[in-house]
């Protein structure tokens, strides 16, 4: 599988990586799904110290020492359990992120780590002291690269504006395309990556995707709609790509997106998601009947 440059940083990326928050807490079937991931060519493993309380970490550390030196682990920091662990907060202050890093580090069993993600971000936030964070950080070495994991465009804009950013994170999709206007072209214009996630939408854009409607609808499409738009997208694909592959190829027809994130809780699932990446890119009419039948979205709450 190719590689490609995130940001500006030194890190080289799959355009497919590996979604650790559903591999279980099971050490022998995380280790399974792992280790199928690397003998399909993915480079790039995304985790965070909220998952399953440090264990996720734990366990993608373990299964990738062997490799260390070849692979890309990004994980993120930001969210604070509480001494109980019945829940967490925020804090995106530097003291906290100074110390979070160094339990990742220990339950990584890394001595840096490729890319660390803040894990949410608003305007109230003191902005500035969070970069001061990562940016000492990456001075100190125990880090590569930084970016941010956040879906709000005002946050968004903060971040390229001050720091030396390398990713953004965030949802997107055919039935997402929020980032599509506002901020895919801004992040492009400063060679910022755009690493998405939710490139599914849940399972609706995908061969089961009639077991996944429901009568919350997703976002602005009300399950009738999503019934309509599901129904003539199979059609058209019917005879020439799956659902999945279809998702999946148009996150990457954006300019700007460089990776997928793509969960899995089984081998089968990583195997799919690697076909789908590895299939003929979308072709100039198929990119243009998608968007023209889906909903151009609109940013209205998250800002």
């Amino acid at each position: 599988m190719k590689k490609v440059q995130l940001g500006k940083s030194p890190l080289m990326v799959t355009p497919l990586g590996l979604g650790c928050m559903s591999l279980g807490t099971d050490k022998r079937k995380a280790q399974a799904i792992i280790e199928t991931a690397l003998e399909e060519g993915i480079n790039y493993f995304d985790t965070a110290d909220l998952y399953d309380f440090g264990l996720n970490e734990q366990l993608v550390g373990e299964a990738l020492k062997r490799v260390r030196e070849d692979v890309v682990i990004a994980t993120k920091v930001g969210n604070r359990w509480t001494e109980g662990k019945e829940g967490w907060r925020w804090d995106p202050s530097k003291a906290y992120i100074k110390e979070a890093v160094k339990q990742s580090l220990k339950r990584l069993s890394v001595e840096y780590i490729d890319l660390y993600q803040l894990h949410g971000g608003t305007l109230e936030d003191n902005i500035l002291e969070t970069i001061d964070a990562f940016e000492e950080l990456k001075q100190e070495g125990f880090i590569k690269a930084y970016g941010i994991s956040s879906i709000r465009p005002n946050v968004i804009r903060e971040y390229v504006k001050h720091a030396s950013i390398d990713s953004v994170m965030m949802q997107y999709s055919l039935l997402d395309r929020r980032p599509e206007e506002e901020v895919l072209p801004l992040l492009a214009e400063n060679n910022i990556s755009v690493v998405t996630r939710g490139p599914l939408a849940k399972g609706l854009l995908s061969e089961n995707w009639i077991d996944k409607l429901s009568e919350q609808g997703y976002l602005d499409y009300s399950e009738t709609e999503l019934r309509a738009l599901l129904t003539e997208l199979k059609a058209k694909f019917t005879e020439t790509r799956h659902l999945q592959e279809a998702a999946i190829q148009y996150n990457l027809a954006h300019k700007g997106v460089t990776s997928i994130i793509a969960g899995a809780s089984s081998m089968e699932q990583v195997k799919e998601n690697v076909a789908a990446v590895r299939a003929e890119p979308l072709s100039k009419s198929e990119l243009t009947f998608m968007e023209q039948l889906a909903k151009m979205n609109k940013y209205e709450a998250h800002r």
